[in-house]
């Protein structure tokens, strides 16, 4: 079985494949066209500098994907044709003010405000559980808090995953998730890249983001509980966190910090769990792989055929970046709509000749 390092993401009506070359995006257009672009890979760390360190290159590789996610999503929507909001006053002032153009403002406003609600529903959401039950129940330990705390952080994350699969835009873009890890089972498979064979094969996949983010919640419950116990050991600290709510409160609010170093033991776990298939690795597989069968769906063919359009393109890249020209196809297929309301009319005048 071949193994590839060609990693995807769905977007909406579309597929990004990533290489060691470059990024790939291939989105369906409303008229049924493929709409293709490629950048070749332009920053590439040197092996053994701070970003390639264990754990580090997780926390880069996390921040990463935030930021390109955003512009790739971004990105699809210009390709498929959706007409852009146009920028608030207060982005604009902020365009000027830091002197970028007014649609980098938008995507860096976007990525602060997707942060902010995954900090407030991941994080603060689950402080002002436990504190709540504190107040009903009593103190616990500080141990034990973090325990319960990522216990509930966990419940609410499968709570969010299967509320948003409910909705019907979201649902495409997870058949093109879907079809995004067929594609890339049927090329390690080393079947031939059509469809119909990718269609045979499984959508749920080791590596896949899905993954990270429950590994993720996981690590937290650990991470934040040995923290927890090392902080105890501290001369004076129990009586400090006991001493009032607020203490606690902040205590728990100061945990926030350790996300980078969850991030980036959560990258190095699932690199270890995708490469081995020893049982502690499937065992660190099994409840990312189980969740998947609500962040993939089962694709149809034409969403496989723009998955394999965006594989190949990742995988044998043109010499230099293919650039889509949006304005230029949304012209061809205005024209092609007007020739199309037009045929009626002639075949009519035809009929009256006749």
């Amino acid at each position: 079985m071949k193994h590839t390092n060609i990693g995807g993401q769905a977007v909406i009506e579309g597929v990004m494949m990533r290489s060691d070359k470059g990024t790939a995006l291939v989105v369906r257009r409303s008229d049924g066209s493929l709409a293709k672009e490629f950048h070749h890979q332009r920053k590439r760390y040197k092996k053994g500098s701070f970003p390639t360190w264990p754990v580090v290159r997780g926390v880069y590789a996390f921040v990463k994907s935030i930021s390109d996610g955003m512009s790739i999503t971004t990105r699809a929507a210009e390709m498929l044709g959706e007409e852009e909001e146009e920028p608030s006053k207060f982005e604009l002032w902020l365009a000027k003010r830091f002197n970028k153009s007014a649609m980098d403002v938008v995507k860096w406003v976007a990525i602060l405000l997707a942060a902010a609600l995954a900090i407030g529903l991941f994080f603060l959401l689950p402080i002002g559980i436990i504190s709540l039950l504190e107040l009903i129940f009593g103190k616990t330990s500080p141990v034990l808090s973090a325990i319960v705390q990522g216990v509930i952080r966990l419940i609410i994350f499968l709570l969010y995953i299967y509320g948003i699969s409910r909705i019907k835009d979201i649902r495409r873009v997870f058949m093109y998730h879907g079809a995004e890890h067929k594609t890339i089972a049927c090329y390690e498979a080393e079947l031939p890249m059509t469809p119909e064979n990718a269609a045979k094969c499984t959508r749920l996949h080791p590596r896949c983001g899905t993954n990270y983010l429950f590994l993720t919640m996981a690590v937290s419950i650990i991470v934040t509980a040995i923290v927890s116990a090392l902080c105890t050991l501290i001369p004076g600290f129990t009586e400090w966190h006991d001493a009032s709510g607020l203490n606690s409160f902040l205590f728990r609010l100061a945990r926030i910090v350790l996300i980078p170093l969850i991030a980036g033991v959560s990258y190095e776990v699932l690199k270890a769990a995708a490469k081995r298939d020893n049982l502690v690795c499937r065992v660190a597989r099994a409840p990312g792989l189980a969740l998947q069968h609500l962040t993939t769906q089962e694709p149809t063919l034409d969403m496989l055929e723009v998955a394999i359009a965006s594989f190949e393109l990742a995988l044998h890249p043109p010499k230099g970046d293919i650039e889509f020209d949006e304005k230029a196809a949304d012209a061809k297929e205005e024209a092609a709509a007007e020739a199309k309301e037009e045929q009626p009319q002639t075949e009519e005048r035809k009929e009256e000749n006749a």
